[in-house]
């Protein structure tokens, strides 16, 4: 007998379902689409340099840690000789009010007694004309019109004048002036308090700046101008001079008719033991002073009642206040 062929299903519309089977589908790798680039914008960046190596910085040596109420020692170089302490008297309390106490009573024991003359105003031979003439009762010139000699007229003389014989000291006791140049000592050494006051100074320096005694020794013909101003450099101070120098102006008011035009601030306080030539070597500087132990005062070491003046001290000048009490 000849085989029947197996008859094909029709076909239809309908997808064929794949044969159910325990194996999972092996999912088939598809190549991944390269991004394109990225288009810069303007010019091409460079490639960054290489930079070079920096060789590495040693580290500075810590700054010696000074004791309390001790200061350094400097050359005339500005450099570092030793470390001394200060005398007790810089440990004093600080007395604004003492101070200022006495830097008043020592402005006002310096007034000296002005008034005007006698016969100002009234050097006229004047006559009043009586009751009854319809004018004024006002002296006035005679055979005039004119007013004169009364403090209403011009001309004449003043009402209520300062009077010569009028008294302005100021008493103040010994202990209380010693204990305000004590305390305004005492000042000098707070570099807060210094600056506050408007000095200018290298923040490094120990205050007060104490210098070798060899400035003392220097010959006056060494000590010029220019060798003064440049110790004054390398100690650091030069700034606060040249601040003297821009500060200088000419006074307000009648002052300046009376051989007092220019007012200029306060700079550095020199104190030495020696005044021939280290005073006329510095004294020329705007605002310096150069003054002895003995010429010290509330005045000097505060000027116009303010602590904390910026002071330059030579190493004998500071062993000479060593025996003074707190």
């Amino acid at each position: 007998m000849a085989k029947k062929k197996l008859e094909e299903p029709a076909p239809t519309g309908e997808p064929e379902v794949p044969p159910v089977t325990d194996e999972e589908p092996v999912a088939k790798k598809v190549p991944a689409k390269e991004a394109p680039p990225k288009k810069l914008r303007g010019r091409a960046k460079k490639p960054a340099k290489e930079e070079p190596k920096r060789a590495e910085k040693k580290p500075k040596p810590p700054k010696p840690v000074l004791a309390a109420n001790t200061v350094h020692v400097y050359s005339l170089s500005g450099d570092i000789v030793k470390s001394i302490e200060l005398p007790s008297v810089f440990q004093t309390p600080v007395r604004l009010d003492l101070i200022r106490r006495a830097v008043r009573a020592f402005q006002a024991n310096r007034r000296q007694p002005y008034g005007p003359n006698r016969k100002a105003g009234m050097r006229h031979s004047v006559r009043w004309s009586g009751k009854g003439h319809g004018v004024s009762r006002v002296p006035r010139i005679r055979g005039t019109m004119i007013g004169a000699q009364a403090p209403g007229t011009v001309g004449g003389r003043k009402g209520h004048g300062p009077k010569p014989w009028a008294d302005w000291s100021l008493k103040i006791n010994h202990k209380e002036r010693r204990r305000a140049r004590n305390a305004a000592l005492a000042a000098l050494k707070e570099a807060e308090t210094v600056a506050r006051r408007g000095h200018k100074f290298e923040a490094e320096r120990t205050l007060p700046i104490v210098v070798e005694n060899a400035l003392e020794e220097r010959e006056e013909a060494d000590l010029t101008a220019a060798k003064g101003a440049e110790i004054l450099r390398a100690l650091g101070v030069y700034a606060d001079i040249e601040r003297a120098v821009r500060g200088t102006h000419i006074r307000a008011g009648r002052g300046k008719l009376r051989g007092r035009a220019y007012r200029t601030p306060s700079s550095v306080l020199l104190v030495t033991m020696k005044l021939d030539g280290v005073s006329r070597t510095f004294r020329n500087f705007a605002g310096v002073d150069v003054a002895t132990p003995s010429g010290l005062n509330a005045e000097v070491l505060a000027p116009g009642g303010d602590p904390g003046r910026l002071t330059i001290f030579t190493e004998s000048a500071l062993d000479a206040i060593r025996g003074w009490s707190a």
